[in-house]
């Protein structure tokens, strides 16, 4: 019966535009920033100058843990049917000292619901100062491999290699010497653009 069924029912459903969600805290939020410079508006912008026709869907929120991001994803999933999830979270979990164990659970959780909803996903890793201790320094950096290498999900080892770690390191951030400057967010998107590129290919 004509125009019994909608329009869109006829779409190849290899043809869906790609979606990439950001499920992050104040480093993807543009926490400091002005709007528009952070490194997530930045591969949005790549991915243009690319002719890469996707989606961006920036979720992130200053401040956000894991636990928070896992209780937030499953709404997430369901609104914006992503074909990939960027997770950048953990950091506060440290900064707050909660459980390791609680960090790797939210994260692997995360990462099976956004597979399980056919979405591929990448793990974007962080690092704490060594004020930390050698330990607990390690077993944070080794959470994110571990959920990565259980899930076969792609991982950046460290967010903010060249940014945390190079010689400016001290200009590259806030007063607060947490937030990176405007300056540091294009040295971010190089740390995860090649991985993202070849994700979405």
């Amino acid at each position: 019966m004509a125009g019994f069924f909608p329009a869109h029912a006829a779409a190849p459903v290899g043809k869906r535009t790609p979606t990439l969600l950001v499920v992050g805290d104040s480093l993807s939020a543009e926490y400091g920033l002005k709007r528009g410079s952070g490194w997530v508006a930045l591969m949005e912008q790549q991915l243009a100058r690319d002719k890469i026709p996707a989606k961006v869907v920036n979720a992130s929120i200053s401040g956000d843990t894991t636990s928070g991001g896992r209780s937030r994803l499953a709404a997430l999933l369901a609104q914006h049917q992503p074909t990939l999830v960027i997770i950048e979270l953990g950091g506060n979990d440290a900064l707050r000292g909660l459980p390791l164990q609680m960090t790797q659970d939210n994260l692997q959780a995360m990462t099976q619901a956004a597979q399980a909803a056919g979405a591929k996903v990448l793990l974007l890793g962080m690092e704490v100062p060594p004020n930390y201790g050698a330990d607990y320094t390690r077993q944070f950096a080794a959470t994110f491999v571990k959920v990565a290498k259980a899930n076969k999900a792609a991982l950046v080892p460290f967010l903010l290699k060249g940014v945390a770690d190079g010689p400016d390191a001290a200009r590259m951030f806030q007063s607060d010497r947490i937030h990176p400057v405007e300056a540091a967010h294009p040295r971010i998107l190089n740390n995860v653009w090649p991985t993202v590129k070849k994700l979405i290919a």
